[in-house]
Protein backbone atom coordinates (compact mmCIF):
# COMPACT_ATOMS: atom_id res chain seq x y z
CA UNK A 1 0.00 0.00 0.00
CA UNK A 2 1.34 3.77 -0.89
CA UNK A 3 0.13 6.35 0.73
CA UNK A 4 0.75 10.00 0.10
CA UNK A 5 1.20 12.92 2.15
CA UNK A 6 2.31 16.40 0.52
CA UNK A 7 5.52 17.45 1.75
CA UNK A 8 4.17 21.17 0.15
CA UNK A 9 4.78 24.12 2.75
CA UNK A 10 0.62 24.91 3.12
CA UNK A 11 0.21 21.45 3.81
CA UNK A 12 3.04 20.98 6.10
CA UNK A 13 1.83 24.31 7.91
CA UNK A 14 -1.71 22.56 8.14
CA UNK A 15 -0.17 19.75 9.87
CA UNK A 16 0.75 17.21 6.94
CA UNK A 17 4.40 16.38 8.95
CA UNK A 18 2.10 14.99 12.09
CA UNK A 19 -0.11 12.88 9.50
CA UNK A 20 2.91 11.30 8.15
CA UNK A 21 4.24 10.40 11.63
CA UNK A 22 1.02 8.90 12.34
CA UNK A 23 1.02 7.03 9.40
CA UNK A 24 4.02 5.61 9.94
CA UNK A 25 3.69 4.55 13.81
CA UNK A 26 0.54 3.46 13.32
CA UNK A 27 1.16 0.92 10.28
CA UNK A 28 3.86 -0.43 12.45
CA UNK A 29 2.11 -1.20 14.93
CA UNK A 30 -0.16 -2.88 12.54
CA UNK A 31 3.06 -4.73 11.00
CA UNK A 32 1.33 -3.20 7.67
CA UNK A 33 3.48 -3.12 4.37
CA UNK A 34 2.76 1.07 4.08
CA UNK A 35 4.98 3.12 1.94
CA UNK A 36 4.30 7.00 2.44
CA UNK A 37 5.69 9.18 0.10
CA UNK A 38 5.74 12.54 0.26
CA UNK A 39 4.29 14.56 -2.64
CA UNK A 40 3.58 17.79 -3.48
CA UNK A 41 0.22 19.51 -2.99
CA UNK A 42 -2.85 19.26 -5.64
CA UNK A 43 -3.32 22.42 -5.02
CA UNK A 44 -6.21 22.70 -2.97
CA UNK A 45 -5.68 24.02 0.18
CA UNK A 46 -8.74 23.80 2.16
CA UNK A 47 -8.15 20.15 2.15
CA UNK A 48 -4.87 19.95 3.35
CA UNK A 49 -3.49 17.60 4.53
CA UNK A 50 -4.58 15.86 1.60
CA UNK A 51 -4.04 12.36 2.30
CA UNK A 52 -4.23 9.80 -0.89
CA UNK A 53 -3.90 6.36 -0.75
CA UNK A 54 -3.17 3.83 -3.89
CA UNK A 55 -4.49 0.58 -3.72
CA UNK A 56 -4.06 -1.53 -7.13
CA UNK A 57 -3.18 1.53 -9.23
CA UNK A 58 -6.28 3.54 -7.95
CA UNK A 59 -5.71 6.23 -5.85
CA UNK A 60 -8.35 7.45 -3.44
CA UNK A 61 -8.45 10.79 -1.26
CA UNK A 62 -8.79 11.83 1.94
CA UNK A 63 -8.31 14.76 3.68
CA UNK A 64 -8.32 17.29 5.71
CA UNK A 65 -6.96 14.43 7.48
CA UNK A 66 -5.76 14.76 11.25
CA UNK A 67 -3.37 12.44 13.23
CA UNK A 68 -6.40 11.19 15.18
CA UNK A 69 -8.29 10.05 11.83
CA UNK A 70 -5.19 7.95 10.72
CA UNK A 71 -6.55 4.67 12.57
CA UNK A 72 -9.67 5.12 10.74
CA UNK A 73 -7.87 5.96 7.67
CA UNK A 74 -5.74 2.17 7.69
CA UNK A 75 -9.21 0.38 8.47
CA UNK A 76 -10.90 1.91 5.79
CA UNK A 77 -13.56 3.29 7.37
CA UNK A 78 -12.99 6.84 7.14
CA UNK A 79 -15.11 9.06 4.98
CA UNK A 80 -12.81 10.08 1.72
CA UNK A 81 -13.25 11.91 -1.24
CA UNK A 82 -12.95 9.45 -3.80
CA UNK A 83 -10.53 9.43 -6.52
CA UNK A 84 -8.82 13.29 -6.88
CA UNK A 85 -9.37 13.59 -10.59
CA UNK A 86 -13.12 13.42 -9.68
CA UNK A 87 -12.96 16.39 -6.84
CA UNK A 88 -15.00 19.13 -8.76
CA UNK A 89 -12.35 21.78 -7.98
CA UNK A 90 -9.74 19.91 -9.61
CA UNK A 91 -11.93 17.96 -12.71
CA UNK A 92 -11.99 20.91 -13.95
CA UNK A 93 -9.19 22.09 -14.38
CA UNK A 94 -6.63 21.88 -17.74
CA UNK A 95 -3.24 20.65 -16.08
CA UNK A 96 0.08 21.68 -17.96
CA UNK A 97 2.23 23.13 -16.01
CA UNK A 98 1.06 21.53 -13.27
CA UNK A 99 0.24 17.95 -14.59
CA UNK A 100 2.81 16.30 -12.15
CA UNK A 101 2.16 18.31 -9.07
CA UNK A 102 0.64 16.42 -6.21
CA UNK A 103 1.49 13.44 -8.56
CA UNK A 104 5.20 12.13 -7.77
CA UNK A 105 8.01 12.85 -5.39
CA UNK A 106 9.00 15.81 -6.40
CA UNK A 107 12.68 13.98 -5.90
CA UNK A 108 12.22 10.97 -7.92
CA UNK A 109 13.61 11.72 -11.35
CA UNK A 110 12.32 8.41 -12.62
CA UNK A 111 9.39 8.79 -11.75
CA UNK A 112 9.49 12.50 -12.77
CA UNK A 113 10.59 10.88 -16.49
CA UNK A 114 7.89 7.69 -16.19
CA UNK A 115 5.12 10.82 -16.22
CA UNK A 116 6.58 12.50 -19.46
CA UNK A 117 10.01 14.36 -17.88
CA UNK A 118 12.65 14.61 -19.99
CA UNK A 119 11.03 13.97 -23.37
CA UNK A 120 10.84 17.54 -24.05
CA UNK A 121 14.82 18.37 -23.10
CA UNK A 122 15.57 14.94 -25.12
CA UNK A 123 13.53 16.60 -28.33
CA UNK A 124 15.17 20.38 -28.13
CA UNK A 125 18.90 18.22 -27.59
CA UNK A 126 18.33 17.10 -31.10
CA UNK A 127 17.00 20.73 -32.11
CA UNK A 128 19.33 23.94 -33.26
CA UNK A 129 19.09 26.88 -31.01
CA UNK A 130 17.24 28.87 -33.66
CA UNK A 131 14.48 26.02 -33.47
CA UNK A 132 14.25 25.95 -29.79
CA UNK A 133 13.45 29.23 -30.19
CA UNK A 134 10.70 29.33 -32.94
CA UNK A 135 9.05 26.48 -30.88
CA UNK A 136 8.67 28.66 -28.17
CA UNK A 137 7.63 31.42 -30.13
CA UNK A 138 5.19 29.92 -32.18
CA UNK A 139 3.89 28.37 -28.28
CA UNK A 140 2.76 32.03 -27.64
CA UNK A 141 4.03 31.62 -24.68
CA UNK A 142 4.20 35.22 -22.70
CA UNK A 143 5.80 35.81 -19.19
CA UNK A 144 4.15 34.74 -16.11
CA UNK A 145 5.73 36.64 -13.94
CA UNK A 146 3.62 39.66 -14.32
CA UNK A 147 4.33 41.91 -17.74
CA UNK A 148 3.27 39.12 -19.84
CA UNK A 149 6.07 39.82 -22.93
CA UNK A 150 6.34 36.85 -25.04
CA UNK A 151 9.24 34.63 -24.06
CA UNK A 152 10.40 33.61 -27.76
CA UNK A 153 10.98 37.20 -27.92
CA UNK A 154 12.97 37.77 -24.77
CA UNK A 155 15.12 34.29 -26.21
CA UNK A 156 15.79 35.65 -29.79
CA UNK A 157 17.34 38.57 -28.48
CA UNK A 158 20.00 36.62 -26.35
CA UNK A 159 19.98 33.54 -28.96
CA UNK A 160 21.46 36.74 -31.64
CA UNK A 161 23.78 38.21 -29.08
CA UNK A 162 27.31 37.98 -29.45
CA UNK A 163 28.99 37.01 -26.27
CA UNK A 164 31.80 34.42 -25.07
CA UNK A 165 29.01 33.96 -21.85
CA UNK A 166 25.26 33.72 -21.60
CA UNK A 167 22.88 33.02 -18.58
CA UNK A 168 19.94 32.15 -17.86
CA UNK A 169 18.57 33.38 -14.44
CA UNK A 170 15.09 32.42 -13.38
CA UNK A 171 13.09 34.63 -11.08
CA UNK A 172 11.84 32.78 -8.04
CA UNK A 173 11.59 35.82 -6.03
CA UNK A 174 7.42 35.45 -5.95
CA UNK A 175 6.64 37.97 -3.37
CA UNK A 176 3.11 39.62 -4.65
CA UNK A 177 0.36 38.79 -2.09
CA UNK A 178 -1.61 36.23 -2.87
CA UNK A 179 0.47 34.10 -5.11
CA UNK A 180 1.86 30.98 -4.45
CA UNK A 181 2.24 29.04 -7.59
CA UNK A 182 6.04 29.13 -8.21
CA UNK A 183 6.73 27.78 -4.59
CA UNK A 184 4.08 24.94 -4.90
CA UNK A 185 6.05 24.33 -8.86
CA UNK A 186 9.64 24.27 -7.17
CA UNK A 187 8.33 22.04 -3.85
CA UNK A 188 6.06 19.53 -5.50
CA UNK A 189 7.98 19.16 -9.36
CA UNK A 190 11.58 20.83 -9.15
CA UNK A 191 12.79 19.10 -11.96
CA UNK A 192 10.24 20.52 -14.22
CA UNK A 193 11.92 24.14 -13.75
CA UNK A 194 15.44 22.61 -13.84
CA UNK A 195 14.58 20.88 -17.61
CA UNK A 196 13.33 24.04 -18.81
CA UNK A 197 16.18 25.97 -17.87
CA UNK A 198 18.22 23.47 -19.40
CA UNK A 199 16.21 24.06 -22.57
CA UNK A 200 16.55 27.70 -22.30
CA UNK A 201 19.84 27.22 -22.00
CA UNK A 202 20.58 24.75 -25.44
CA UNK A 203 18.05 27.74 -27.00
CA UNK A 204 20.63 30.91 -26.82
CA UNK A 205 23.71 29.10 -26.00
CA UNK A 206 23.53 29.64 -22.36
CA UNK A 207 25.86 27.48 -20.46
CA UNK A 208 25.23 28.30 -16.70
CA UNK A 209 21.71 29.35 -14.98
CA UNK A 210 21.13 30.31 -11.53
CA UNK A 211 17.04 30.00 -9.69
CA UNK A 212 17.28 33.29 -7.40
CA UNK A 213 14.98 32.63 -4.73
CA UNK A 214 13.41 33.79 -2.11
CA UNK A 215 14.43 33.75 1.64
CA UNK A 216 11.27 32.79 3.19
CA UNK A 217 10.55 29.66 1.17
CA UNK A 218 12.88 27.67 2.96
CA UNK A 219 11.13 24.05 1.65
CA UNK A 220 11.59 25.33 -1.65
CA UNK A 221 15.13 26.05 -1.37
CA UNK A 222 15.97 22.70 0.35
CA UNK A 223 13.87 20.83 -2.28
CA UNK A 224 15.32 22.55 -5.25
CA UNK A 225 19.18 22.33 -3.81
CA UNK A 226 18.41 18.78 -3.59
CA UNK A 227 17.11 18.55 -7.24
CA UNK A 228 19.93 20.36 -8.80
CA UNK A 229 22.67 17.46 -7.32
CA UNK A 230 20.12 14.58 -8.14
CA UNK A 231 20.07 16.23 -12.20
CA UNK A 232 23.74 16.55 -11.64
CA UNK A 233 24.60 13.29 -10.56
CA UNK A 234 21.96 11.55 -13.10
CA UNK A 235 23.48 13.65 -15.93
CA UNK A 236 20.36 16.33 -16.57
CA UNK A 237 23.35 19.01 -15.70
CA UNK A 238 26.60 19.18 -16.09
CA UNK A 239 29.45 18.95 -18.85
CA UNK A 240 27.14 16.43 -20.79
CA UNK A 241 23.18 16.88 -20.57
CA UNK A 242 21.66 13.71 -21.45
CA UNK A 243 24.58 12.07 -23.27
CA UNK A 244 24.68 15.33 -25.31
CA UNK A 245 27.96 16.70 -25.26
CA UNK A 246 25.96 19.93 -24.08
CA UNK A 247 26.87 21.99 -21.25
CA UNK A 248 24.61 23.28 -18.65
CA UNK A 249 24.71 23.28 -15.26
CA UNK A 250 22.92 26.00 -12.69
CA UNK A 251 22.91 27.16 -8.83
CA UNK A 252 20.29 28.09 -6.45
CA UNK A 253 20.93 31.04 -5.06
CA UNK A 254 18.56 33.16 -2.28
CA UNK A 255 17.56 36.50 -1.94
CA UNK A 256 17.54 38.61 1.22
CA UNK A 257 13.82 39.48 1.09
CA UNK A 258 13.24 42.67 -0.87
CA UNK A 259 10.15 42.99 -2.96
CA UNK A 260 11.79 44.89 -5.55
CA UNK A 261 14.28 42.57 -6.39
CA UNK A 262 11.10 40.35 -8.23
CA UNK A 263 11.96 43.12 -10.80
CA UNK A 264 14.52 41.80 -12.88
CA UNK A 265 17.24 44.45 -12.87
CA UNK A 266 17.25 44.69 -9.05
CA UNK A 267 16.96 41.03 -8.74
CA UNK A 268 20.16 40.73 -11.12
CA UNK A 269 21.99 43.44 -9.14
CA UNK A 270 21.50 41.72 -6.10
CA UNK A 271 22.80 38.34 -7.74
CA UNK A 272 25.85 40.36 -8.38
CA UNK A 273 26.01 40.56 -4.26
CA UNK A 274 25.00 44.40 -5.17
CA UNK A 275 22.21 46.36 -3.65
CA UNK A 276 19.50 44.93 -5.11
CA UNK A 277 18.33 48.73 -6.79
CA UNK A 278 16.60 49.45 -10.00
CA UNK A 279 19.03 49.87 -13.34
CA UNK A 280 17.93 52.39 -15.85
CA UNK A 281 17.27 50.97 -18.86
CA UNK A 282 18.74 50.99 -21.87
CA UNK A 283 20.78 48.30 -21.87
CA UNK A 284 18.24 45.53 -21.41
CA UNK A 285 19.29 42.13 -19.39
CA UNK A 286 18.93 40.61 -23.34
CA UNK A 287 22.11 42.10 -23.83
CA UNK A 288 23.88 43.64 -20.76
CA UNK A 289 22.40 41.15 -17.79
CA UNK A 290 24.07 39.47 -15.42
CA UNK A 291 27.86 40.48 -15.37
CA UNK A 292 26.94 42.57 -18.17
CA UNK A 293 26.96 39.48 -20.59
CA UNK A 294 23.02 38.74 -22.31
CA UNK A 295 20.91 36.93 -19.80
CA UNK A 296 17.40 35.48 -20.41
CA UNK A 297 15.78 36.39 -17.38
CA UNK A 298 12.42 34.10 -16.95
CA UNK A 299 9.93 34.10 -14.50
CA UNK A 300 9.53 30.10 -12.34
CA UNK A 301 6.47 29.46 -14.48
CA UNK A 302 7.55 30.47 -17.43
CA UNK A 303 10.29 28.08 -17.84
CA UNK A 304 8.23 25.37 -15.79
CA UNK A 305 5.94 25.88 -18.67
CA UNK A 306 8.45 25.14 -21.59
CA UNK A 307 9.10 21.32 -21.21
CA UNK A 308 5.35 20.48 -21.59
CA UNK A 309 5.60 22.50 -24.81
CA UNK A 310 8.19 20.79 -25.89
CA UNK A 311 6.86 17.53 -25.12
CA UNK A 312 3.34 17.89 -26.58
CA UNK A 313 4.31 20.59 -29.34
CA UNK A 314 3.90 23.95 -29.47
CA UNK A 315 0.67 24.17 -31.50
CA UNK A 316 -1.09 21.43 -28.76
CA UNK A 317 -0.05 24.53 -26.44
CA UNK A 318 -0.83 27.55 -28.38
CA UNK A 319 -4.48 25.27 -28.90
CA UNK A 320 -5.61 26.59 -25.36
CA UNK A 321 -6.36 30.24 -24.44
CA UNK A 322 -8.26 33.42 -25.81
CA UNK A 323 -6.91 35.74 -27.97
CA UNK A 324 -3.27 36.70 -27.66
CA UNK A 325 -3.43 34.95 -24.42
CA UNK A 326 -2.03 31.28 -25.16
CA UNK A 327 -2.13 27.76 -22.91
CA UNK A 328 -2.85 28.39 -19.37
CA UNK A 329 -2.39 30.55 -16.22
CA UNK A 330 -2.26 29.11 -12.73
CA UNK A 331 -4.53 31.18 -11.39
CA UNK A 332 -4.03 31.37 -7.16
CA UNK A 333 -7.45 31.98 -5.44
CA UNK A 334 -6.56 33.42 -2.23
CA UNK A 335 -8.21 36.17 0.44
CA UNK A 336 -11.91 35.18 1.86
CA UNK A 337 -13.07 32.53 -0.54
CA UNK A 338 -14.78 28.92 0.25
CA UNK A 339 -12.31 27.40 -2.08
CA UNK A 340 -8.80 29.16 -2.10
CA UNK A 341 -5.83 27.30 -4.10
CA UNK A 342 -4.03 26.84 -7.58
CA UNK A 343 -6.37 26.52 -10.39
CA UNK A 344 -4.73 25.73 -14.26
CA UNK A 345 -7.35 26.67 -16.20
CA UNK A 346 -6.85 27.99 -20.12
CA UNK A 347 -7.18 31.93 -20.40
CA UNK A 348 -10.42 32.92 -21.03
CA UNK A 349 -12.64 32.43 -18.01
CA UNK A 350 -14.12 35.01 -16.87
CA UNK A 351 -13.25 36.64 -13.59
CA UNK A 352 -16.74 35.81 -11.78
CA UNK A 353 -16.96 32.07 -13.00
CA UNK A 354 -13.38 31.65 -10.98
CA UNK A 355 -14.61 33.81 -7.89
CA UNK A 356 -18.05 32.74 -7.84
CA UNK A 357 -18.10 29.21 -9.18
CA UNK A 358 -14.71 27.92 -8.76
CA UNK A 359 -13.86 29.37 -5.74
CA UNK A 360 -17.18 28.74 -3.86
CA UNK A 361 -17.46 32.74 -2.99
CA UNK A 362 -16.79 33.82 0.00
CA UNK A 363 -16.08 31.81 2.51
CA UNK A 364 -17.95 34.08 5.26
CA UNK A 365 -21.08 34.22 3.22
CA UNK A 366 -21.06 37.33 2.81
CA UNK A 367 -21.48 39.52 -0.64
CA UNK A 368 -18.12 39.91 -2.72
CA UNK A 369 -17.11 43.35 -2.48
CA UNK A 370 -13.67 43.56 -4.37
CA UNK A 371 -11.03 41.14 -6.23
CA UNK A 372 -7.42 42.54 -6.47
CA UNK A 373 -5.86 40.39 -9.30
CA UNK A 374 -2.20 40.52 -10.24
CA UNK A 375 -0.88 41.44 -6.44
CA UNK A 376 -0.71 44.21 -4.54
CA UNK A 377 0.21 46.67 -7.23
CA UNK A 378 -3.00 45.33 -8.87
CA UNK A 379 -6.42 47.00 -9.78
CA UNK A 380 -9.59 46.27 -7.77
CA UNK A 381 -11.89 44.43 -9.96
CA UNK A 382 -16.18 45.10 -8.41
CA UNK A 383 -18.56 42.84 -9.45
CA UNK A 384 -19.66 44.89 -12.44
CA UNK A 385 -16.23 43.90 -14.14
CA UNK A 386 -16.48 39.98 -13.15
CA UNK A 387 -17.91 39.19 -16.70
CA UNK A 388 -14.00 39.62 -17.91
CA UNK A 389 -12.06 37.14 -19.45
CA UNK A 390 -9.38 35.72 -17.33
CA UNK A 391 -6.46 37.00 -20.39
CA UNK A 392 -3.77 39.64 -20.74
CA UNK A 393 -5.40 42.38 -23.48
CA UNK A 394 -8.57 41.70 -21.94
CA UNK A 395 -8.00 42.64 -18.46
CA UNK A 396 -5.90 45.66 -19.46
CA UNK A 397 -8.99 47.15 -21.62
CA UNK A 398 -11.22 46.94 -17.72
CA UNK A 399 -8.15 48.91 -16.51
CA UNK A 400 -6.45 45.64 -14.60
CA UNK A 401 -3.76 43.29 -15.07
CA UNK A 402 -2.75 39.78 -14.79
CA UNK A 403 0.38 39.71 -13.52
CA UNK A 404 1.00 36.81 -11.58
CA UNK A 405 -2.43 35.42 -11.03
CA UNK A 406 -3.25 36.04 -7.93
CA UNK A 407 -6.52 36.21 -7.15
CA UNK A 408 -7.39 38.09 -3.55
CA UNK A 409 -10.76 38.26 -2.90
CA UNK A 410 -12.35 41.13 -0.11
CA UNK A 411 -16.18 41.00 1.39
CA UNK A 412 -18.64 44.28 1.53
CA UNK A 413 -16.91 45.18 4.80
CA UNK A 414 -13.61 46.03 3.22
CA UNK A 415 -13.02 49.47 3.31
CA UNK A 416 -11.54 50.36 -0.14
CA UNK A 417 -9.45 53.80 0.98
CA UNK A 418 -7.46 51.44 3.69
CA UNK A 419 -6.75 49.26 0.88
CA UNK A 420 -5.43 52.42 -1.33
CA UNK A 421 -3.63 53.10 1.79
CA UNK A 422 -1.87 50.04 2.02
CA UNK A 423 -0.54 50.33 -1.47
CA UNK A 424 0.77 53.49 -0.90
CA UNK A 425 2.34 52.14 2.28
CA UNK A 426 3.66 48.66 0.62
CA UNK A 427 5.58 51.18 -2.16
CA UNK A 428 7.06 53.39 0.46
CA UNK A 429 8.21 50.57 3.11
CA UNK A 430 9.23 48.27 -0.35
CA UNK A 431 10.98 51.23 -2.54
CA UNK A 432 14.58 50.60 -3.34
CA UNK A 433 14.83 54.38 -3.51
CA UNK A 434 16.67 54.46 -7.01
CA UNK A 435 13.82 57.17 -8.43
CA UNK A 436 11.84 60.14 -6.82
CA UNK A 437 8.44 59.07 -8.00
CA UNK A 438 8.78 55.93 -6.34
CA UNK A 439 10.75 56.91 -3.60
CA UNK A 440 8.64 60.24 -2.44
CA UNK A 441 5.40 59.94 -3.85
CA UNK A 442 4.69 57.07 -2.25
CA UNK A 443 4.69 58.56 0.89
CA UNK A 444 2.88 61.45 -0.39
CA UNK A 445 0.74 59.04 -1.28
CA UNK A 446 -0.29 57.97 1.84
CA UNK A 447 -0.55 61.27 3.40
CA UNK A 448 -2.94 62.38 0.65
CA UNK A 449 -5.11 59.42 1.50
CA UNK A 450 -4.72 60.39 4.89
CA UNK A 451 -6.33 63.79 4.54
CA UNK A 452 -9.19 62.28 2.06
CA UNK A 453 -9.97 60.13 5.23
CA UNK A 454 -10.18 63.24 7.27
CA UNK A 455 -12.52 65.10 5.23
CA UNK A 456 -10.28 66.87 2.48
CA UNK A 457 -12.10 66.71 -0.50
CA UNK A 458 -9.32 68.17 -2.44
CA UNK A 459 -6.57 66.26 -1.50
CA UNK A 460 -8.46 63.30 -4.04
CA UNK A 461 -7.54 65.80 -7.11
CA UNK A 462 -4.18 65.98 -5.93
CA UNK A 463 -4.04 61.74 -5.37
CA UNK A 464 -4.65 61.99 -9.32
CA UNK A 465 -2.04 63.84 -10.46
CA UNK A 466 0.72 62.19 -7.88
CA UNK A 467 -0.62 58.89 -9.26
CA UNK A 468 0.11 60.13 -12.92
CA UNK A 469 3.52 61.23 -12.04
CA UNK A 470 4.47 57.81 -10.70
CA UNK A 471 2.80 56.22 -13.73
CA UNK A 472 4.74 58.50 -15.90
CA UNK A 473 8.18 59.05 -14.18
CA UNK A 474 8.99 55.65 -11.93
CA UNK A 475 12.29 53.20 -13.23
CA UNK A 476 10.29 50.41 -12.63
CA UNK A 477 6.73 48.49 -11.71
CA UNK A 478 6.81 48.83 -8.23
CA UNK A 479 5.82 52.72 -8.93
CA UNK A 480 4.33 52.32 -11.84
CA UNK A 481 2.01 50.40 -11.24
CA UNK A 482 1.01 51.36 -7.45
CA UNK A 483 -1.88 53.62 -8.51
CA UNK A 484 -3.52 50.98 -10.33
CA UNK A 485 -4.88 49.63 -6.97
CA UNK A 486 -5.04 53.37 -5.50
CA UNK A 487 -7.20 55.30 -8.95
CA UNK A 488 -9.44 51.98 -9.19
CA UNK A 489 -10.44 51.50 -5.58
CA UNK A 490 -11.62 55.46 -5.95
CA UNK A 491 -13.52 55.05 -9.46
CA UNK A 492 -14.85 51.72 -8.18
CA UNK A 493 -16.04 52.48 -4.47
CA UNK A 494 -16.85 56.39 -4.50
CA UNK A 495 -18.34 56.12 -1.70
CA UNK A 496 -15.37 54.69 0.39
CA UNK A 497 -13.83 57.88 -0.53
CA UNK A 498 -16.62 60.34 0.19
CA UNK A 499 -15.87 63.04 2.76
CA UNK A 500 -18.47 63.67 5.75
CA UNK A 501 -19.89 66.23 4.20
CA UNK A 502 -20.15 64.25 0.91
CA UNK A 503 -21.38 61.60 2.53
CA UNK A 504 -24.32 63.71 4.39
CA UNK A 505 -25.37 65.41 0.81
Amino acid sequence: MKIYVPRDSAAKALGADAVAAAVRTEAAARGLDVTVIRNGTRGMIWLEPLVEIEVGGARRAFGPVTPADVPALLDGTLAGLGPVEDIPFFARQTRLTFARCGLIDPLDLDAYEAHGGLAGLRRAIAMTGQQIVDEVKDSGLRGRGGAGFPTGIKWQTVHDAQSSRKYIVCNADEGDSGTFADRMIMEGDPFTLIEGMAIAGLAVGATKGYVYLRSEYPDAIEVMQEAVCIGRARGLLGADVLGSGRVFDMEIRVGAGAYVCGEETSLLNSLEGKRGIVRAKPPLPALEGFLGRPTVVNNVISLATVPVIFEKGAQHYADFGLGRSKGTMPVQIAGNVKYGGLFETAFGMPLGTLVEDVAGGTANGRPVKAVQVGGPLGAYMPPAKFDTPFAYEEFDGQGGLIGHAGVVVFDDTADMLQMARFAMEFCAVESCGKCTPCRIGAVRGVETIDRIAEGDAAAKELLVDLCETMTDGSLCALGGLTPYPVLSAMENYPDDFATRKEAAE
